[in-house]
């Protein structure tokens, strides 16, 4: 279901026009890609409910998945603009980036409002 509701936003906003407003949704296109993984949405609806910071090896064992796996879908999540990191000593912490997400979702509610 969310891969399909993820797909009709991503269609709506290519049919968009202006430098702009697709740069604005190339960003935000990037921010539903990197949620419309069901493992990505666990890792940020669950584990960064606590708005607490998280390390690879965090996410990992309160997820119940591979190292690797967990780092891959941290990797999409920051790049997708949910969350940042912040390297220290030998390890990366990531927490969800508020002014970004906030960002996103104000685009979307404009863009509800406006349709």
């Amino acid at each position: 279901m969310a891969a399909l509701l993820t797909n009709l936003i991503i269609s709506l906003f290519r049919e968009m026009k202006g430098l702009a407003v697709m740069e604005q949704n190339e960003n935000l296109l990037l921010f539903f890609k990197g949620l419309a993984n069901e493992n990505r949405q666990t890792i940020v609806f669950s584990l960064f409910a606590d708005k607490q910071e998280h390390t690879v090896g965090d996410v990992a064992r309160k997820s119940n998945i591979a190292i690797s796996t967990a780092s891959q879908h941290l990797a999409i999540l920051k790049r997708s603009g949910v969350l940042l990191s912040e390297k220290r000593d030998k390890e990366v912490y990531y927490r969800v980036n508020e002014q970004q997400v906030r960002s996103f979702v104000k685009q979307i509610s404009d863009w509800l409002e406006c349709c």
